[in-house]
């Protein structure tokens, strides 16, 4: 699962039962992770036995792995930043049985605010409300991507408590929503950088919803203040969750407890955070950019409740969870005439930009196909899933335009077809357009692989009204099937787009693009 480490481990050990013990695995959000490692240190000073490694992950890679495991260590405790994370991981099949945590600390979703703009909104003679922030007809608010990141989901719920009593709220809230989406950025880090003063070549951000401990940590180094705005919306009440899989129920409980204990209660109060209940956990008098009122602890709603939601905000905000699979069978290598390059130059062009015109937060990821690329697979992974903004600065361009057909490779589409499809059904998000895009030059030419008429069997199994999830073919030259791709797409609701002229794959992807987002 590429747990990687945070980890502590004791320096000493007690004897031979201590070296056999197997220490607690703790994965943290990275917020919260150092007061659990700091945790993790005092219960091993006080009983050299008790070892705790704490590992610092990201919440959305880990409710990932949880799912899909590459065979790395299985964590006995999860601490994500919200109940949502748990919500996901199991719409996603991480666990059969329901589960839920114990909160350790909170932190208030607040509106951030810089300064100069809160003052001229009123503030401080008066606290700022959401509703003047959001509508201020002056100013740029950002907004981490709710499909990422529960303080973004905490925002749509609190646009749609702002807006409930509106002559039309439906309205209402998506006209808030489309303002919101220009300025949408993968997580609730990302918007620091675009504060006034920052050295982006994007418009600064004058607000954007973040944890209320983020924004403390962030005043606190003395960069341009913030200031909070309160709303009674879901905080992230970091849940210690005992995950099903693990034998050491009882260590986990121990460790609980020393959370929960007067210096764990100390030690999440002097990190910023606040205590289960929304009780400040220290002296914030000085504080006039924050309250220390006791914060009323809205719960997170009920799964299908926040899907909805978020697939509304996938409408207006049209970003999406793309899993490409490309075609590099030999008959890819074949010339076009008047291009210069051959099939699989003008596909991998097409893709390139295609790329390019997906936002930012679009999540994106390709896989390769022919025939046994990876042992007796027709398929394997050339980049992995990862948001559009991250593969443009990475190494993914370079990656893409070396691919090459591979000499004598045959055609291996239903195999990976279904295969794409099964991952992506698996790892749906909700908030996000799902989509497998199939580009292609031919037709099935595994005779050893599903047939076609099993492969729209498995397809029909797998759909999910609830969880919409198409197939869109993108089919070049001479020797597509246009029959068989069209049924292969239609049969989740998807379309297929062909022509026999390769020089053409520009023109039908950006058309397949252009329904996608229409």
């Amino acid at each position: 699962m590429g747990w990687l480490g945070y980890g502590f481990v004791a320096d000493r050990l007690g004897g031979d039962d201590c070296a056999a013990a197997r220490p607690l695995a703790v994965t943290a959000a990275p917020d919260i992770a150092p007061v659990v490692d700091a945790a993790a240190r005092r219960v091993a000073e006080a009983d050299p036995c008790f070892q705790v490694r704490v590992t610092s992950r990201a919440s959305a890679l880990v409710a990932e792995e949880l799912v899909v495991s590459d065979g790395g260590e299985y964590p006995d405790v999860w601490v994500p930043e919200s109940a949502r994370w748990l919500q996901h991981a199991q719409g996603s099949g991480a666990w059969d049985v329901p589960v839920t945590g114990t909160s350790v600390a909170t932190s208030p979703v607040v509106l951030a605010v810089a300064e100069e703009t809160a003052t001229e909104l009123g503030w401080p003679a008066a606290p700022l409300t959401w509703d003047e922030v959001l509508t201020a007809e002056s100013g740029t608010v950002g907004l981490p991507d709710p499909s990422n990141d529960p303080v973004g989901v905490s925002t749509l719920l609190g646009i749609q408590s702002m807006t409930a009593n509106e002559a039309d709220p439906g309205a209402a809230a998506t006209a808030l929503m489309r303002a919101l989406s220009p300025n949408t950025l993968p997580q609730s880090t990302d918007l620091f950088a675009r504060l006034p003063g920052g050295s982006g070549p994007s418009a600064p951000l004058t607000a954007f919803p973040s944890s209320e401990v983020s924004l403390v940590k962030h005043n606190a180094r003395g960069d341009a203040p913030l200031v909070a705005a309160y709303a009674d919306v879901p905080a992230l009440d970091y849940p210690y969750t005992v995950l099903p899989r693990t034998a050491a129920r009882e260590q986990a409980q121990r460790f609980l407890a020393a959370l929960l204990d007067p210096a764990g209660e100390t030690a999440f109060g002097d990190a910023g955070f606040r205590s289960p209940n929304g009780a400040a956990l220290r002296d914030r008098s000085q504080d006039k950019r924050t309250s220390a009122a006791p914060q009323d602890l809205v719960p997170m709603p009920e799964a299908d409740t926040v899907d909805a939601m978020l697939n509304r905000w996938a409408g207006v905000n049209k970003s999406g969870r793309i899993q490409v699979l490309l075609d590099v069978s030999g008959s890819m290598a074949e010339p076009v005439p008047g291009a210069g390059t051959d099939r699989m130059g003008v596909t991998l062009r097409a893709a390139e930009l295609g790329m390019k015109l997906f936002k930012p937060t679009t999540r994106y990821s390709m896989w390769l196909f022919s025939t046994r690329l990876d042992g007796d697979k027709d398929y394997r992974e050339l980049l992995p899933m990862a948001p559009v903004a991250e593969h443009l600065s990475g190494d993914a361009v370079q990656e893409l335009r070396a691919v090459k057909a591979i000499k004598g490779g045959a055609t291996g589409l239903y195999d990976s077809v279904l295969a794409a499809y099964k991952s992506a059904r698996q790892n749906w998000e909700p908030g996000r357009v799902n989509l497998v895009i199939v580009l292609t030059d031919g037709k099935n030419e595994d005779a050893d692989g599903i047939s076609r008429q099993a492969l729209l069997a498995e397809l029909a199994k797998l759909q999910d009204p609830r969880r919409p999830l198409q197939i869109v073919g993108i089919g070049i030259g001479p020797d597509i099937d246009t029959a068989e791709l069209r049924a292969v797409a239609e049969a989740t609701g998807g379309q297929a787009f062909t022509t026999p002229d390769p020089t053409k794959i520009g023109d039908i992807f950006y058309a397949a693009l252009s329904k996608l987002s229409g």
